[in-house]
């Protein structure tokens, strides 16, 4: 058998949900584009396993969040990283991918580097090697032949620092339905005019320390601009595992926002929305490629506290990161003042320079996201060239 008919062996090693339908979109693409099926093999969900993978164990055990999650399930992780590494050296794979979880796969995959030198090996998901901890980029070249980048300037940051050659596939939400109906309803003519009530967006974190720390803050700004005679509609989409603690902390706001937890609800009440008051965080994205104008709000976790020094980045916004400038105005820790937060949102509310800058900024961002081809294609061909690249070395 021609080495061009049989299988393709990869291995995949994803233990996110996320991570697990970034690996089975390239899987998909990667049988596509060489047409030879694909024998997988390593650790995933169910949609790397409805293409045919027997996970190597419940890709659960290394989907951990959080330090005190890490920390207490430290000997699983060591030995599941252990058994993974031997794995994937024995089965001889063509490539092998990591997806995300740097922490878990990056150690994987230097193990298997060091067990089966000849394999090539492609990460998913650029770590945020740009905002802290640079050095992890210089230490992934070793054992990472290529990372595929899910931002437009990764690419180029890796190679500031010494890391593995990175390859810009693009991202999930430049194609996601909703973003879509979302900028449309934005695109259309609205009034802005101060009497109109206006529909604000508040989106206080996904996390129960991150809603903690903000909610609070958030309705003394809601309180201060009913007080200044705005009129308002709050939509506050979030998800499950916080819903209670966001139910509780809004039941006695002066205008009690309407909860959404329907995903198909929270792309139409991006549509809707005048203007966002937001944690930082991926939302930014999704908010900047919907069109909706927003500031964002940050406080620092108290163990990210001592490792300040280790943060490089200029912002934390990722539509300032992509479009290189300050788009979004961002708050931290001491400087989220309320009777600030509101007077700045009736400026992202109204017909002013502030809104059309933001707008501007937000084209900016989609027109460095886009790409020719789809995401999954991309990553693919980058895969190709990686197992080519390695075998002719």
């Amino acid at each position: 058998m021609n080495a061009s008919d049989r299988p393709l062996k990869i291995a995949v090693v994803a233990g996110e949900e996320s991570g697990d339908l970034l690996g089975a979109d390239l899987v998909r693409a990667l049988a596509a584009m060489t047409g030879r099926p694909v024998h997988l093999m390593g650790v995933g969900g169910r949609h790397l396993q409805e293409l045919g993978m027997k996970s190597l164990f419940p890709p659960g055990d290394i989907a951990l969040m959080g330090v005190s999650a890490v920390i207490r399930d430290l000997p699983r992780l060591v030995m599941r990283i252990g058994q993974t590494a031997r794995f994937v050296a024995s089965q001889k794979p063509d490539c092998l991918i990591t997806v995300d979880s740097p922490d878990f796969n990056l150690r994987v995959a230097r193990k298997v580097r060091d067990l089966a030198p000849e394999i090539p090996i492609a990460h998913y998901v650029c770590p945020s090697v740009w905002a802290w901890r640079p050095g992890r980029a210089s230490a992934m070249r070793p054992h990472v032949d290529r990372v595929l980048c899910l931002l437009p300037f990764e690419p180029a940051e890796l190679d500031r620092l010494g890391g593995p050659i990175g390859t810009y596939v693009g991202h999930r939400l430049t194609t996601e339905p909703g973003v879509a109906s979302a900028a449309a309803a934005q695109a259309a003519p609205r009034n802005l005019s101060p009497e109109r009530e206006k529909t604000l967006l508040v989106l206080p974190g996904s996390r129960r320390g991150e809603v903690r720390g903000l909610i609070g803050v958030f309705r003394e700004t809601i309180s201060i601009l009913l007080q200044r005679g705005n009129r308002l509609r709050l939509l506050l989409p979030t998800v499950p595992h916080v819903a209670s603690i966001v139910s509780e902390a809004t039941s006695d706001w002066p205008l009690k926002p309407r909860i959404i937890l329907d995903s198909a609800e929270k792309w139409r009440a991006f549509g809707e929305a005048d203007a966002a008051l937001i944690a930082s965080g991926t939302v930014s994205l999704e908010l900047a490629l919907s069109g909706v104008p927003m500031l964002s709000c940050y406080r620092i976790d108290p163990l990210m506290r001592l490792g300040q020094s280790l943060i490089t980045v200029w912002s934390g916004s990722l539509p300032n990161l992509i479009a290189d400038r300050a788009i979004v105005t961002e708050f931290y820790e001491q400087y989220i003042r309320p009777a600030n937060l509101a007077r700045q949102l009736e400026g992202l509310m109204g017909d002013t320079s502030l809104r059309a800058w933001q707008k501007e900024g937000f084209a900016e961002v989609v027109r460095r996201m886009a790409t020719d081809r789809p995401a999954g294609e991309i990553a693919a061909n980058a895969v190709v060239e990686t197992i080519a690249s390695r075998v002719s070395a």
